[in-house]
C-alpha cells in the first residue's frame, strides 16, 4: 500500500507538421492520452473503444488506487478521508504517467491537483470530455460506488463539481462534447480531435 501512504497550441507540444490527411503518414501513439472529466462523462467507455482502435493499453486510474490500497475508493474515504486519497491519487498518476503510452481515465478530481495538472502537460496529451448537467446526472443516477456523490442530491453535488471543476479542466490541450452520442461516436470524434492536435494520422487497428 505504498502508493496510498478547445484545442490550445498543438506547435509547442508535438512539433509536428499538419498532416494532408492521408494514412500514408500515420503514426504510433507515442505519448498516453488522459481522459479527463467528471464522473459519468464516459471516460471509462470511450477510453477503452479508444485504446482497442490504437491499439495501447487501456487504464483506469481509479482501479489502479483501489489494487494498490487494496480496498474501494468508497472504503478509502470512509476509513481515511478525501485528503488521503488524494494523495495516493497524486502518487499513482505520477506512476502510471511515467510508464508506456496507453489511454489514461483519470479521478474527476486528479486533474485538479496543480502537481498532477503540470505533470500530464509534461509527458502526455489531455482530453476532456465535457457533459451536461442533464447528461451527468442521468449517467450516475442510481450508482452507489462513487464517494461524493453518497448520502446527498447527486445532481446538487454534480452542479457544484462543474462551477468549481470546468473552468480548471478548460485548461486541457483538447475538449470534446459528449452529449447524446453514443460511445463509437464520440471514440471517433476524440481521435479526430487528437489527430488535428498532433499534426498527423495516429495507426489504428481498423
Amino acid at each position: 500500500m505504498s502508493e496510498m501512504a478547445q484545442t490550445q497550441n498543438p506547435s509547442e507540444k508535438s512539433g509536428a507538421p499538419k498532416s494532408d490527411g492521408s494514412r500514408a503518414d500515420a503514426r504510433a501513439l507515442d505519448r498516453t492520452i488522459v481522459l479527463v472529466g467528471l464522473m459519468g462523462a464516459g471516460k471509462s467507455c470511450i477510453g477503452r473503444r479508444l485504446a482497442g482502435r490504437l491499439g495501447v493499453p487501456f487504464i483506469d486510474a481509479d482501479a489502479e488506487i483501489e489494487q494498490a490500497a487494496g480496498c474501494s475508493i468508497g472504503e478509502i474515504f470512509q476509513k481515511y478521508g478525501e485528503p488521503y486519497f488524494r494523495d495516493g491519487e497524486r502518487r499513482v498518476m505520477t506512476r502510471l504517467l511515467h510508464g508506456t503510452p496507453s489511454i489514461l481515465a483519470a479521478g474527476g478530481g486528479a486533474f485538479m491537483d496543480p502537481d498532477t495538472r503540470a505533470l500530464i502537460r509534461e509527458r502526455a496529451v489531455s482530453v476532456w470530455l465535457k457533459a451536461d448537467l442533464d447528461t451527468l446526472s442521468q449517467r450516475t443516477r442510481g450508482r452507489t460506488h462513487r464517494p461524493l456523490l453518497n448520502g446527498n442530491d447527486p445532481r446538487e453535488v454534480l452542479a457544484r463539481l462543474i462551477d468549481a471543476r470546468y473552468p480548471v479542466y478548460a485548461q486541457s490541450d483538447i475538449a470534446v462534447e459528449t452529449g447524446h452520442d453514443n460511445p463509437t461516436v464520440t471514440c471517433v470524434r476524440v481521435l479526430a480531435a487528437l489527430e488535428d492536435f498532433l499534426g498527423a494520422p495516429l495507426s489504428t487497428k481498423d
